[in-house]
């Protein structure tokens, strides 16, 4: 059995397809990768050791009309290299997961009657995966609000965001040894995600002196690459401070960051709510405002909802609510055990399961 996978554009959209084709490779299944030959997919779906075959898409511009026909045209062009492709190595089912990219590999698909698969990580369904899912035999989502978007409901199942394993191997133990933190202290994760976030930053710069004040409290603090150099003046971390402050710009030990943390302040973007709710770890959510239709403020209010969680507005991180709520999630450790309990029950680590079933079966069901 082969099963194509593709999404670009954003690591929101390829992990979740990494950690899908991890279960698929186990299951015996052969995958391959179709994405742009200039995105991030590139470089990471090759690092993941997948054959990656490279499709052009390009998006467009409301606001400039004639960027829409260069879209079209691309889009033309990449579907029937995605068809000559499809003839050759004869893939079995075809699994988006957004990114302009996946509107040629679905069509090819439609063209050639595979049975194509959709994953949507956001509560709001994006453009290519809104426009496949008429074309699509099932449709796969995060959060059922995303369903709206879905004409055909019988399609449609929710699976949960798929997380790669690396997040699960790191224990607790070794990702405190890693960071040089005590097993008995309590660990403070913040993160504006791999790009970072200024105004989130800013807010918990200000609660410095707040938070070292608790001696047993460390903070593990990726301010993203741009951002570093400016952190660091705004701190003015001691020696002595430094030492339960750490700063960095990025990681890709962000598996053992999170193994080791207590609780973590965050944005609300589909792969790191994902990634909290699979480590079960208690957070306060800042979603990103000005994410596509706001979906990043969806996103975590369907996870505060089930009690997972606190969220707070980025326009309001520089207020006493803000400063009462990153206490609170360091103190109380009632309200911690209260939201680990919640997040077993949103049962994360078994997405990527649930949604390999549903993959195989469409491509049973047409063989």
């Amino acid at each position: 059995m082969l099963a194509v996978l593709s999404g670009g554009g954003t690591a929101g959209h390829i992990n979740p397809a990494l950690a899908l084709a991890e279960v698929l490779k186990e299951r015996g299944v052969d995958v391959r990768y179709a994405g742009t030959p200039n995105g991030v997919e590139a470089r990471l779906v090759t690092e993941a050791g997948l054959p990656f075959t490279p499709f052009e898409a390009s998006g467009f511009n409301r606001n400039h009309p004639t960027t829409i026909f260069k879209g079209v045209r691309l889009i033309n062009k990449s579907s029937g290299a995605a068809i000559r492709w499809f003839k050759e190595v004869k893939p079995d089912v075809v699994v988006a997961f957004g990114g302009y990219v996946c509107i040629p590999v679905g069509l090819a698909a439609q063209h050639l009657g595979v049975p194509l698969v959709l994953h949507e990580q956001n509560s709001v369904m994006g453009m290519a995966n809104k426009f496949l899912s008429r074309r699509a035999t099932a449709v796969c989502l995060t959060y059922d609000h995303a369903a709206s978007a879905v004409e055909d409901k019988s399609k449609v199942t929710v699976t949960g965001n798929p997380v790669r394993k690396v997040v699960f191997t790191s224990t607790r133990e070794e990702g405190r040894a890693l960071l040089g933190i005590p097993e008995d202290a309590r660990m403070l994760l913040v993160t504006g995600g791999s790009l970072g976030a200024r105004h989130l930053n800013q807010a918990i710069c200000a609660l410095k002196d707040e938070l070292l004040s608790r001696e047993d409290l460390y903070v593990i603090h990726v301010t993203g690459p741009k951002e570093l150099d400016t952190v660091t003046e705004a701190l003015a971390l001691t020696p002595e401070e430094e030492k339960r402050w750490k700063l960095v710009g990025y990681t890709n030990q962000m598996g053992a960051c999170m193994a080791a943390a207590d609780a973590i302040v965050s944005r609300a973007g589909a792969t790191s709510l994902a990634e909290i709710s699979a480590r079960f770890i208690p957070a306060l959510l800042v979603p990103f405002p000005y994410a596509t239709e706001d979906h990043q403020t969806t996103n975590a209010r369907a996870y505060v909802d089930a009690g997972c969680a606190y969220m707070i507005a980025d326009a309001d991180v520089e207020t006493e609510e803000f400063a009462e709520l990153v206490t609170r999630l360091v103190d109380d450790a009632d309200v911690r055990a209260s939201m680990s309990k919640a997040a077993r029950g949103q049962k994360t680590a078994d997405a990527a399961a649930l949604l390999a079933d549903i993959v195989m079966d469409a491509a049973a069901r047409k063989a």
